[in-house]
């Protein structure tokens, strides 16, 4: 059957799915089944326990300013807590997996090791990351994992100290795989020039990431500290997001490291989890292309009015970057992250741009409060600046989910590790049939 007749065919079933396998509001409603897993206000099921991070938005049933926490610690103490030279993605890796601060011997003593796991096996980077390169580098790198997974004797061990290892190994490698496949992508595919420079085990992941990424091998101080900075933002989230709770599921099942992260790989490339911030820059590229005057907060605020009402950008009604699934009051990422936004705008000579994402955070909450009638609140979250740090540092578009990926790695293993040692149960959540009988 050629292409041409197998879509003639699925066209032709498309609508029979839809009538075979659309089930009505009523019926979730009268079975107390809630979509998504969340209640009418949006509130997770509580599907599990952790020790490793916690989101809070309420505080006595009050909506409170966002806090996010690691392991009893809130990131803005661990950001705050940094040298004026130091990065933090490795000491909060170590925290993260293995539950404690790390003394300076063992923070030393972990970058050493995860040094030593910066390398991939000989000819990985031709035969597999260069062969059938793609723009979809999330792609591309869910094959390099589990193409890894035939080169390790110990896949299926089951062990919980092949676990770590392998979870150490990948946290070091996802960087390489991240921009070598990227490299490939821009050579064969946009006819670039091919630049494959190896890391250096003494670097930070930030710092490696940008001496990979460029031609030159060159950056700032101030770029690398604002990237660690992005990266210690996205390692980990509450435990109850979709690539997380799949890490969970597969790994209940007993299956290997190398499946369970790249089962929540393929989740966090979904456009409604890991791409968030694409939409953003999307969205800011169509506000400068028809906002005179990126000062003029009446004109900026008209045509947030003209997006709203579904009349500009992509015509879904939505301003990218605001609002949040758990949080109300505000995103702490998003606090966090702003300060750094600042300095690396005011060192890139961005100061107009910086400007007109300060008029669309003060105005877009009011606006949507107003056209929505939504009174709980709305806040710019982390995604609303995420992507603009990302324009900044020169990181193309290709790479802003495999770089939340680069980060999340930690919290899926940190995770795998938990669900390895306490939970021991296959996750088999219950689906109640609602099929007609026809006999």
């Amino acid at each position: 059957m050629n292409n041409k007749e197998l879509s003639a065919y699925t066209e032709s079933k498309k609508e029979m799915c839809i009538a075979n396998d659309t089930i009505s509001d009523v019926l979730f409603k009268e079975y107390g089944v809630n979509r998504g897993l969340r209640d009418q206000n949006g509130k997770g099921v509580l599907a599990g326990l952790t020790r490793i991070s916690e989101i809070v938005s309420f505080k006595n049933n009050v909506p409170c300013d966002g806090e996010l926490w690691y392991r009893g610690y809130t990131v803005n103490t661990l950001i705050g807590a940094l040298g004026e030279n130091e990065f933090g993605f490795e000491k909060t890796a170590y925290l993260l997996l293995f539950g404690e601060q790390p003394s300076k011997a063992e923070e030393e003593e972990f970058c050493r090791v995860l040094g030593k796991c910066k390398k991939l096996p000989v000819n990985f980077t031709r035969n597999v990351i260069m062969e059938a390169p793609t723009k979809d580098i999330m792609n591309s790198m869910t094959k390099s994992i589990l193409t890894l997974a035939s080169y390790d004797k110990e896949v299926n061990a089951g062990t919980l100290e092949s676990c770590i290892r392998q979870c150490m190994e990948l946290i070091a490698v996802f960087p390489m795989l991240a921009v070598y496949g990227y490299h490939a992508y821009n050579h064969y595919m946009n006819d670039a020039s091919m630049y494959i420079h190896r890391p250096k085990p003494e670097l930070s992941t930030a710092e490696n990431i940008l001496r990979m990424l460029r031609p030159n091998q060159m950056y700032t101080p101030l770029e690398a500290r604002v990237l660690d900075v992005v990266l210690m933002l996205h390692m980990e989230h509450g435990g109850g997001n979709n690539s997380t709770f799949t890490t969970r599921v597969v790994t209940s099942s007993g299956s290997d490291t190398y499946s369970s992260i790249a089962a929540a790989m393929s989740s966090l490339k979904g456009p409604k989890h890991g791409g968030a911030n694409i939409k953003v820059m999307e969205m800011m590229e169509d506000i400068r292309a028809h906002v005179s005057d990126r000062t003029d907060r009446e004109e900026v605020r008209a045509y947030l009015a003209k997006i709203l009402d579904g009349e500009a950008f992509d015509g879904k009604g939505l301003i990218y970057g605001m609002g949040h699934a758990v949080y109300s009051v505000s995103d702490p990422r998003e606090r966090i992250l702003k300060s750094y936004v600042e300095q690396l705008a005011s060192a890139k000579h961005e100061e107009a741009n910086i400007t007109l994402y300060n008029i669309i955070e003060e105005e877009a909450p009011k606006l949507i409060a107003e056209k929505r009638h939504i009174y709980k609140g709305v806040s710019p979250n982390v995604d609303f600046y995420s992507g603009f740090v990302y324009e900044m540092l020169g990181i193309p578009v290709e790479l802003y989910t495999p770089l939340f990926a680069i980060a999340r790695i930690v919290g899926w293993s940190a995770h795998r590790i938990e669900e390895m040692i306490g939970m021991n149960k296959i996750i088999r959540p219950a689906y109640m049939s609602v099929m007609d009988e026809l006999e």
